[in-house]
């Protein structure tokens, strides 16, 4: 074969692999959650349950132009044990959405443990409407669907960041109860009552193709008598029991809550809290945090301060297991990744399971061992100080639901 043909076989290969890679690709991205999870190469067991590291279920939310975000949030709390789903709502394109299972698939522990999806069909998510609690009951329905493994539940947002690595946070689970609620809670409504509650809303996003604000009822209507309302932080660390209980929901009262809810403002911030709490089988398995660390302005607006190199010490020293919020590529983000993760830049955490190289060039996660295997870092004293004084007394008048 002359010089001119085999360079012309090389172009014609080349281009077959391609084409079929781009019909592979589009394939997977055509249902309502992409998988990356069908093929396994070369992973180590994962081992789960009683004597073993907790896992985690992470959801990971973002809107339009959140998809380099979302990414680097993902590697900084990947683990091979845990479950991750990626949701792009509907303001963000396809080809955004695109983009982000093509950088998610070029990491090779990611192809080879297959633990992370990106959602194909997105949610509307609209600013204080209950499509919010709808997106995040739909995740929640997949990780159950698609691990069976995994003991809590995360969820975070683009903007949010780990002051911990996983290492970290399953040394300091695995010794607490895997039917603990982490959640911030209070049955005193204050001036929610009034503005929250009460006032009856519709959100368009369940019904209209275009995104829209919600819109207030001219009636308001009183406080239920059937159950008591809780409020308190949208963000939380939620255990599977709680959540199967929620969505399986073999006593009515997670359906109840949820319609009358559907019609409340920033129903995010309402309907864990009260179904948790009026549950008779698991008001005693909250603790009262959300393990985040926030600053708020004085008095405090909808969204907390962002978080910027003059809040580092304080945040390094919380004992929380997140922060927010930040801005994209802030520069403390930087300083995370090297005092506290140990984290390269586009490289995952490393943690116990990487066994590769540690020279500039060569990533140590590229190559992998035990995954059941822990090695906590200088942080996870400061975390288990912070988890022991929230757990020292579940019946605690703190941790219980008043």
């Amino acid at each position: 074969m002359g010089a001119e043909k085999k360079w012309l076989y090389a172009l014609f290969c080349a281009a077959f692999v391609s084409f079929l890679i781009f019909l592979s690709s589009i394939s997977g991205f055509s249902s309502s959650y992409y998988a990356f999870s069908l093929q396994r190469r070369f992973a180590t067991p994962v081992n789960h349950g009683p004597g073993h590291p907790p896992a985690f279920a992470y959801y990971i939310s973002g809107g339009g132009g959140d998809s380099d975000r979302i990414f680097r949030l993902l590697l900084a709390v990947y683990h091979p044990r845990n479950r991750y789903l990626l949701h792009i709502g509907t303001d963000g394109s396809e080809e955004e959405r695109w983009k982000l299972g093509m950088l998610v698939k070029s990491v090779p522990v990611i192809q080879a443990f297959g633990n992370v999806d990106v959602v194909g069909k997105p949610d509307p998510v609209t600013y204080m409407g209950s499509t919010n609690i709808a997106a995040m009951l739909r995740a929640v329905s997949i990780l159950l669907k698609v691990d069976g493994g995994w003991d809590w539940f995360v969820n975070l947002s683009a903007s949010d960041y780990p002051l911990i690595t996983q290492d970290d946070l399953s040394h300091v689970l695995l010794s607490v109860s895997r039917d603990v609620n982490f959640i911030d809670h209070t049955s005193d409504l204050g001036w929610k009552e009034g503005q929250r509650v009460k006032p009856i809303v519709v959100d368009p996003g369940l019904y209209l193709a275009r995104k829209t604000q919600i819109f207030y009822a001219t009636e308001k209507r009183p406080m239920p008598e059937a159950f008591n309302v809780f409020t308190g932080s949208p963000w939380v660390v939620l255990s599977r029991p709680f959540l199967e209980f929620c969505v399986f929901g073999w006593d009515n009262l997670p359906r109840t809550l949820l319609m009358y809810f559907t019609n409340a403002v920033l129903s995010e911030e309402v309907y864990f809290h009260s179904v948790v709490c009026n549950s008779p089988e698991f008001k005693n398995t909250t603790v009262n945090s959300d393990m985040r660390y926030m600053v708020w302005d004085n008095p405090p607006k909808m969204e907390p301060l962002f978080l910027n190199t003059s809040d580092y010490d304080l945040m390094a020293q919380s004992g929380a297991a997140f922060a927010r919020q930040f801005n994209k590529d802030e520069a403390v983000l930087d300083m995370i990744d090297q005092n506290i993760l140990k984290r390269s830049q586009n490289r995952v955490t490393p943690g116990a399971w990487c066994i590769g190289g540690k020279n500039w060039w060569m990533d140590p996660c590229s190559r992998w061992g035990d995954v059941n295997m822990l090695k906590p870092g200088p942080q996870v004293k400061i975390l288990g100080d912070s988890v022991q004084r929230l757990l020292q007394d579940l019946s605690s008048e703190s941790n219980q639901c008043r």
